[in-house]
């Protein structure tokens, strides 16, 4: 495998997407990064974001109110999404075992080598927002 060339902006991308618990996009990222790195572009961000994908050094985690997601901790770990307004958290592992012990046949069935686990529901704001006899609410 080639190594690539050292470079300040790739690093910088890098560091922006582990030193934060937001689960960003590559325009957040891009944001971020923009005061500092002036001569950034959000191209720059998004191919080297998916360089990290690919090199087990960032998760993408799939499109969450119409933009890519990404996770600089790099170990799959579960993730749960709120389906009103797109809050991505990382979800207690040891919750998340409790509630997939009901799919433990695939994994005595198969050689699982990557999990990805995403649960979705309502963050608390959310849902403090949609109680029921809310007037205010949907």
């Amino acid at each position: 495998m080639n190594e690539r060339k050292y470079s300040a902006k790739r690093e910088a991308i890098l560091e922006m997407l582990q030193s934060t618990k937001t689960h960003p996009g590559a325009h957040w990222v891009f944001d971020q990064l923009k005061q500092r790195v002036t001569d950034i572009s959000l191209a720059t961000v998004y191919r080297n974001i998916h360089i990290f994908c690919r090199e087990g050094k960032a998760l993408s985690l799939g499109t969450v109110n119409g933009e890519e997601r990404f996770d600089g901790i790099a170990e799959p770990h579960p993730h749960i999404i709120c389906s009103n307004c797109g809050a991505v958290h990382d979800f207690p592992p040891e919750n998340a075992e409790n509630l997939l012990q009901k799919n433990l046949y695939i994994e005595e069935s198969f050689i699982i080598d990557f999990r990805k686990t995403v649960f979705y529901g309502l963050c608390r704001d959310c849902s403090k927002n949609n109680e029921p006899g809310d007037p205010d609410a949907a």
